[in-house]
C-alpha cells in the first residue's frame, strides 16, 4: 500500500468552526477523510474513503461559512481558495448575488509511492496523460511525478498550477513537488498562455499540467509536445473512449475525422462508405486510466489504440495494481471498446474454470466482405469469444461471401496457400452469420450427431450454398494432386491425394 507522508489535516481543521472541528475529531478516522461539505441550512457532511457521514445535529449557519471564508485565502475566478503551504482546497458555491452559500473543503495529501505504478513510463520520457473521475488521485500522482523527475532524475521540471492544487496555496510551493518549479496562473482562461510561456522563457525538459479542459489548452499541449518537451498532464474522463468522443479534447489523442471510402474498399472492409478515422498523431504517447489509487489501466500505444477503437476492434492494455505487500503486479488483457468503460476481467482461474466447464476458446476471425458490426453484435449477444482482426497472420479463419470468394482476390489466395480455413457464406445476413458462428464455436450444437435425432439437410442446416463446388487450393492444382469432394456429411470436405 502507498504510504501517506504529508497530511496537514490539523491545518484544515483549524480553519473550520471549533464545534465542527471537534465533531470530526471525535468521530476519528481522519486519515480516511476526503472532503467536508458545508451547505447553508443543511447538516454537516463528511466524506470518507469508505462512505459518507451525516451529522444531523450540526446544521450549517451563515456564521459557520463566514468563519471558514475568513480563515482561508482569497477565492479566484474559479471559486477556489487554499490554505498557505498546504495542499488543501476549498471550493465555493455562490448564489445569484455572488454570496457564498456552500463550501467543499477537500483534504490534500502528498502520497509517496503511487508513482511506482508508472515509474518506467515516467523515466522513458514519453508524453503521459492521466484519466479518471474527480477524486481518484490524478493530482496526487502528478505531484509524485514532478518530484521523481526533478529530484531523482535531475530534470528541469515546471508545474503549471492553475488553481494552486498541485503545489498548494501561497508563493512557496509545497515540498511534495520536490525541486520542480511552479508557475501560477492568474486566471483559469489563461492557462494555455502560461503553458507556452513556460516553454519559451524557462527552458524546461518537462511540463506538468493539471486538468486540460479547453481547445486552446489542447492546442498548447500539442505545441509543447512538438517542441520536444516531455508533457505529463491530466484530463477528466474515465476511459480513452470518452476522450475520443469528446470534441473538445479529442485532439489530445489525434482527433477524429470522417473519411469516405471507395466502393471497393468499403466492400472489402464490410463497412459503410463514411467512417471515422484518426486525423493526426496523438499529442500523448501513453494514456493511463486510473481505476483507483492502487490500480491503473495503461494504453501503451495510443495511436494504435485509437485506430482499433474506431474500427470496433479490441485493444491490448496492461493492468497494474499494488498487492497486499505493496508490490506492483501487472497483467496483459484485451479491452473491448464496444462495452465502455468496463474492462474484460478474466483471471487465470476463470480461464481454467471455463475450460473445465467446456467453454469456447477465443478465435481470431478475418471478415472479408462481411459486416464487422453484425458479427460483433451477434458475438456479444451469444457470448462468443470473437476477436476480429485485419491481419491474415493473426487470423484463425476467414469469413467471406460467395461473391468475393469466386473473384479469388490475392488475400484469399494467400490464405489458401497458408492453409487458413475459409468459411464461404451465400450472403451476409444476420441469420447466416449467427449459424456460421455457432458452427465455429459450438460445433456439437450446430451438427447433432445422435442417430436417434433427424439430421437436417445440408441446404437447411448450413449457410453455405449446396450447389457451390469447393475449389481445390492453389498448391493442389499447381502440383497436380488428385482431389475429391465429399458431400455426405454436413460439412463438405475436400480430400487431396498424391497421384
Amino acid at each position: 500500500m502507498p504510504r501517506v507522508v504529508a497530511d496537514d489535516i490539523d491545518a484544515l481543521l483549524n480553519c473550520l468552526p471549533p464545534h465542527i472541528a471537534e465533531c470530526l475529531r471525535e468521530r476519528g478516522n481522519l486519515g480516511e477523510l476526503l472532503e467536508v461539505v458545508m451547505d447553508l441550512g443543511r447538516p454537516l457532511e463528511a466524506r470518507y474513503t469508505d462512505g459518507d457521514a451525516i451529522f444531523p445535529d450540526k446544521e450549517i449557519s451563515r456564521e459557520d461559512i463566514d468563519y471558514v471564508v475568513s480563515k482561508v485565502g482569497e477565492f479566484n475566478e474559479d471559486n477556489r481558495a487554499g490554505i498557505e503551504r498546504t495542499l488543501h482546497r476549498i471550493s465555493a458555491i455562490r448564489n445569484r448575488n455572488g454570496r457564498i452559500i456552500g463550501l467543499s473543503c477537500r483534504v490534500g495529501r502528498a502520497v509517496f509511492g503511487t508513482v511506482e505504478l508508472i515509474r518506467d513510463l515516467v523515466e522513458s520520457g514519453r508524453n503521459i496523460l492521466l484519466l479518471g473521475w474527480p477524486g481518484v488521485g490524478k493530482t496526487t500522482m502528478l505531484r509524485e511525478v514532478a518530484r521523481v523527475l526533478a529530484d531523482e532524475l535531475g530534470r528541469r521540471v515546471i508545474v503549471v498550477d492553475t488553481s494552486n492544487e498541485i503545489a498548494g496555496d501561497g508563493d512557496i510551493p509545497h515540498p511534495a513537488i520536490g525541486r520542480a518549479r511552479r508557475m501560477q496562473v492568474p486566471k483559469p482562461a489563461l492557462q494555455h498562455a502560461v503553458m507556452i510561456e513556460a516553454v519559451e522563457n524557462h527552458m524546461p525538459e518537462v511540463i506538468i499540467i493539471d486538468e486540460i479542459g479547453t481547445e486552446l489548452e489542447a492546442a498548447a499541449a500539442r505545441t509543447i509536445a512538438e517542441r520536444g518537451v516531455q508533457l505529463v498532464g491530466t484530463a477528466h474522463g474515465n476511459t480513452l473512449e470518452n476522450l475520443i468522443m469528446n470534441p473538445t479534447l479529442s485532439d489530445l489523442v489525434g482527433g477524429v475525422q470522417v473519411v469516405t471510402l471507395s466502393d471497393e474498399e468499403a466492400r472489402r472492409r464490410g463497412v459503410q462508405k463514411s467512417i471515422m478515422e484518426r486525423k493526426l498523431p496523438p499529442t500523448f504517447d501513453v494514456v493511463v486510466e486510473m481505476i483507483n489509487r492502487e490500480q491503473v489501466v495503461i494504453n501503451h500505444d495510443v495511436a494504435a489504440a485509437v485506430d482499433a477503437i474506431l474500427r470496433g476492434m479490441p485493444i491490448p492494455v496492461e493492468v497494474r495494481w499494488f498487492d497486499e505487500n505493496g508490490v506492483v503486479e501487472s497483467e496483459r488483457r484485451r479491452k473491448y471498446p464496444s462495452i465502455p468503460p468496463q474492462i474484460l476481467k478474466v483471471s487465470r482461474g476463470d480461464e481454467e474454470r471455463k475450460e473445465e466447464e467446456g467453454g469456447e476458446e477465443a478465435k481470431s476471425i478475418l471478415a472479408f466482405g462481411i459486416s464487422r458490426s453484425r458479427l460483433e453484435k451477434i458475438a456479444r449477444r451469444r457470448g462468443f469469444p470473437l476477436i476480429l482482426t485485419d491481419n491474415l497472420s493473426e487470423a484463425d479463419l476467414i469469413l467471406t461471401s460467395r461473391h468475393f470468394y469466386q473473384k479469388k482476390p490475392p488475400l484469399l489466395e494467400k490464405a489458401e496457400e497458408n492453409g487458413t480455413p475459409i468459411y464461404v457464406l451465400k450472403n451476409g445476413t444476420i441469420s447466416q452469420l449467427e449459424r456460421s458462428l455457432e458452427m465455429i464455436f459450438l460445433p456439437e450444437k450446430a451438427m447433432p450427431s445422435s442417430p436417434s435425432r433427424p439430421v437436417p439437410s445440408p441446404e437447411r442446416q448450413l449457410p453455405f450454398s449446396s450447389s457451390h463446388q469447393i475449389r481445390p487450393p492453389l498448391f493442389a492444382t499447381k502440383h497436380s494432386f488428385l482431389t475429391r469432394e465429399d458431400r455426405e456429411e454436413l460439412l463438405r470436405k475436400l480430400g487431396i491425394f498424391p497421384r
